[in-house]
């Protein structure tokens, strides 16, 4: 079962229950592990059957079985999300029905990036923040997983995650100087040095192109083209978007050629 591609999505609602609190209670400063879940709005502390993913929300109909408040729909997203990263990951890290630790190393591999850069795309919508406390972990266990295949892959992801927050910094505070205001925030930048780190050089132009394309068409539709210099605009959520999906076709292109 541990070798299993049906363990990341037993697994994978649970986790995105996890990712919706985190995502919820950091901006906020609030306990993250040690709190007790909660009606946010009769404070009523939550039993187990209410907690189990998808289904207890189903369950309730999408209210505190309490006071009947709405339960924001965030949370079973966050878990529909993360059973999409999850099944993306084992469809395209799947090679001839493999199976064992190295097939499902590479699929936890694809659903750690995965989940990991779903709650920092959360964060940054909902507070336009990429705090440091995920961000910096994320690049410190992309050099990791790297450094298992070989120092010369090391080399170059790390290679890959200085030139990219250098790039991205320079990018940021040049805006700043010429405009007077930030366009770009330090959180972009180690973000996309934690790409680096888990992608490589090679693959991260790409990354940032589709990473623009994204937020540009999702503001566009959400704005409903109009935008002035005024409007807030994470890039979290595209370059994270961008991130996961390039880690896909690179992973799918090297099993299946």
């Amino acid at each position: 079962m541990l070798f299993s591609p049906a363990l990341p999505l037993i697994l994978a609602p649970f986790i995105g229950s996890f990712l919706g609190v985190l995502a919820w209670r950091l901006p906020r400063a609030e306990p993250v592990i040690l709190a007790r879940s909660a009606c946010p709005c009769c404070a009523t502390g939550l039993t187990a059957r209410e907690l189990v993913p998808l289904a207890s929300y189903l369950a309730q109909k999408g209210r505190c079985r309490t006071c009947h408040a709405p339960i924001d729909p965030f949370h079973p997203a966050m878990e529909i999300l993360a059973l999409t990263v999850a099944a993306l990951t084992v469809l395209a890290t799947a090679r001839d029905g493999a199976t064992g630790p190295l097939a499902a190393a590479t699929a936890w591999r694809g659903c750690l990036f995965g989940w990991w850069l779903l709650v920092l795309a959360a964060i940054d919508l909902k507070s336009f923040r990429l705090p440091d406390i995920l961000t910096l972990p994320l690049t410190a266990a992309g050099l990791i997983l790297a450094a298992t295949d070989g120092w010369p892959l090391f080399l170059a992801h790390a290679i890959a995650a200085l030139l990219a927050y250098a790039a991205f910094t320079g990018l940021a505070l040049s805006y700043r100087r010429l405009r007077g205001h930030d366009g770009l925030g330090l959180g972009d930048a180690k973000l996309l040095a934690a790409g680096g780190a888990w992608l490589g050089p090679a693959a991260l132009p790409m990354a940032v192109c589709a990473a623009a394309l994204l937020t540009l068409g999702a503001t566009l539709v959400i704005t409903r083209g109009r935008i002035d210099r005024a409007t807030p605009i994470p890039f979290g959520p595209g370059l994270a978007a961008a991130l996961w999906g390039t880690w896909l076709w690179q992973t799918a292109y090297q099993l299946h050629g």
